[in-house]
């Protein structure tokens, strides 16, 4: 693929029911493929198998489906394996425990080639932050910075704006502190970016919305971003 169309798809936070269904569809839409070829990285919530069990369930009969462990590595070839996808999907959990980790395989690394060869990375909650320079995580305890994300995508992300009633103030208190300019995202909402920058915003909720939060003379400016509902 050509480097306008690299692709991260930014889940501010996981539905349920249809809903979750919809999303999916979507996310899998974007590889162009009638059957897309799947990765799971399940590195947040430490390989969790309950996890796993809801990932093939959600994505078994619609695409190839496989996943990569770290905790218990099995997998020889990584760059391999995770090259030879359509698209990776990385799950929720604690952000600082798996960008650790993937920098200790070199998964950090093998994540930005597969995004320069048009590969599509998607991911909700941690696996959405992940892709931006910094953000809000509540990986060590209560709400905090996180400063050291992949920086495939520029500033910063804040999950989970509208479930969690906390992020939206401790969001805006690091905006008007100097934290970069950013995204948040409510659950169900999607940020689509090509080419590092913010192509198209879809939700499968009608209330749940995107927003650019920034500073501007002094105060913090959050702009709901237009989207289209997936139906």
């Amino acid at each position: 693929m050509a480097a306008e169309e690299r692709t991260i798809a930014v889940v501010g936070g996981g539905v349920v029911g249809p809903a979750m269904d919809r999303l999916n569809g979507f996310l899998l839409e974007l590889t162009g493929k009638e059957r897309p070829r799947i990765c799971a990285i399940p590195t947040a919530t430490g390989d969790a198998a309950a996890n796993l069990v809801v990932y093939y369930q959600r994505y078994a009969c619609r695409a190839d489906a496989t996943h990569l462990d770290l905790f218990d590595r099995s997998v020889v070839d990584i760059p391999g394996l995770l090259l030879a996808q359509d698209i990776i999907w990385v799950g929720g959990g604690n952000t600082a425990n798996m960008l650790a980790v993937w920098r200790v395989h070199g998964v950090d690394t093998i994540l930005r080639e597969a995004w320069q060869r048009g590969i599509v990375l998607a991911g909700g909650s941690a696996g959405g932050l992940c892709w931006f320079e910094c953000g809000v995580t509540d990986s060590f305890g209560p709400l905090a910075p996180l400063n050291d994300g992949l920086g495939l995508l520029p500033g910063s992300h804040c999950p989970h704006y509208d479930s969690e009633p906390e992020r939206r103030p401790t969001y805006k208190r690091l905006i008007k502190g100097g934290f970069p300019a950013g995204y948040a995202a409510d659950d169900g909402v999607v940020l689509l970016f090509r080419d590092r920058q913010l192509a198209e915003v879809v939700t499968v909720r009608e209330e749940a919305h995107g927003y650019r939060v920034e500073c501007g003379d002094g105060r913090v400016e959050e702009t709901v971003l237009p989207s289209r509902l997936l139906v």
